[in-house]
């Protein structure tokens, strides 16, 4: 079938336009129909015509209404019944105006253009039989009415494609936007995974460490100090048990329960790396949870990274209240590292990048200072943005209600410590 031709009747899509156009054609047809039946209706013309003009009405209705899997036969028997009425009166011509639009609905244009012209001219031939012969109006009539009928039928296949065009490209959009949901599914369950696995390892992974790091110096500790280590991993193994409680119920960290910032991070220094010093410098002001999770995250992380691999002598950790910020240096003199390079055992480790990350997404910059011999700092520096104070139980407190605005304003590299005292 051509391009340009209409399209078959059972290719149509459903679709309100084109059920406009097949709506208007049908009552088209009926109207048509009425009109030319009227007279015989009427009783002013004999009723011979009534019933080839019930049967044709009930043969087109009969199509119209069923779903035709073979339009070609139902085109011709509309087509036998209108002859016939047309040669029993020429009144029938004007049905001929529908006719064409079935043709050209029904037809390829290779068929549908000769059948319009062999209709055309039935039309004319019956107008010349009735009175008054065959004149130039009744010639020009009828091909009008067959041009305006093709071009229409053009029309009507170009709204037809048009149709088709916007169905796909609706299809291509539901495609694709059901394609953009289950990648955003995707990067969403990838980044939870991502989440948890920095929250499995600065918690539980950190918390376990410590426990094995405990439980090898109270083999070799006297009695009162093996006890005493005892205790400590049992209170690890509690806070442990707390945090993975914490995942279930989406709570914040247990040491930030019942103590504000700077004392879990003193508590954590001095449980995590003994000797440790802990300072805070400027007025201590309220954070949002994520900014004190992820300080408290990264103090465990970087003081389970000097208790482990260090190898240091002294330690210190910093919190700083600046103006606007809020800074975290945890500094030790051990044995260094080249930032960058894998660990001599060649495995990966998560935690700095877990760092990073979680720093990136408060807005915050992380640095890592160190070279070998020559021991490790890790600053951390935040934006501070105020909150509604929580005191000890998550009640409000009205010691933590200052802004950190108002806290003192130094750069970072200026409280980091490079020595620290015995």
């Amino acid at each position: 079938m051509s391009r340009t031709s209409p399209p078959p009747a059972t290719a149509a899509p459903d679709v309100p336009s084109l059920r406009v156009v097949r709506l208007a054609v049908h009552i088209a047809f009926y109207a048509l129909l009425a009109v030319a039946l009227g007279p015989a209706l009427l009783g002013e013309e004999p009723a011979l015509v009534l019933l080839p003009g019930a049967a044709l009405a009930a043969v087109y209705g009969a199509g119209v209404v069923r779903h035709r899997d073979r339009p070609v036969p139902w085109l011709l028997a509309v087509t036998a019944l209108w002859l016939v009425l047309l040669a029993l009166d020429a009144r029938f011509s004007y049905v001929a105006f529908p006719i064409f639009f079935l043709c050209l609905h029904v037809l390829p244009v290779r068929r549908s253009h000769p059948a319009i012209a062999a209709a055309t001219a039935a039309v004319v031939a019956a107008q010349a039989a009735a009175p008054g012969g065959l004149t130039a109006a009744k010639v020009i009539g009828p091909v009008a009415g067959a041009a305006v009928a093709i071009m229409t039928g053009y029309g009507y296949a170009a709204l037809y494609r048009e149709s088709q065009k916007r169905q796909r490209l609706i299809d291509d959009l539901v495609r694709t936007r059901d394609e953009l949901a289950a990648a955003q599914r995707e990067a969403g369950r990838l980044a939870e995974r991502q989440r948890l696995a920095r929250e499995i390892h600065d918690t539980l992974a950190q918390g376990l460490s410590s426990i094995v790091l405990l439980a090898r110096a109270a083999e070799t500790a006297p009695g009162e100090a093996a006890r005493a280590r005892v205790r400590e991993i049992g209170r690890t193994a509690a806070d442990n048990l707390a945090e993975a409680r914490r995942f279930v119920q989406a709570l914040t960290p247990p040491a930030l329960e019942d103590a504000p910032l700077p004392e879990a991070l003193r508590r954590t220094t001095v449980r995590t790396v003994p000797g440790a010093v802990f300072r805070v410098d400027g007025d201590p002001c309220p954070l949002p949870v994520e900014t004190e999770v992820a300080l408290l995250r990264l103090t465990q992380e970087a003081l389970a990274n000097v208790a482990r691999h260090a190898r240091a002598e002294h330690a210190a950790v910093t919190l700083a209240y600046l103006d606007g910020q809020v800074a975290l240096d945890v500094y030790d003199d051990g044995v260094g590292f080249v930032p960058g390079e894998l660990p001599p055992d060649g495995r990966r480790t998560f935690g700095l990048h877990g760092m990073h990350e979680r720093i990136a997404e408060l807005g915050g910059t992380l640095t890592v200072e160190s070279s070998p011999g020559e021991g490790t700092v890790v600053a951390v520096v935040v934006p501070t943005v105020t909150r509604p104070v929580r005191g000890a139980g998550g009640t409000p407190s009205g010691s933590w209600g200052r802004n950190c605005a108002t806290s003192h304003s130094r750069p970072a590299a200026a409280i980091r410590p490079r020595t620290v005292a015995p």
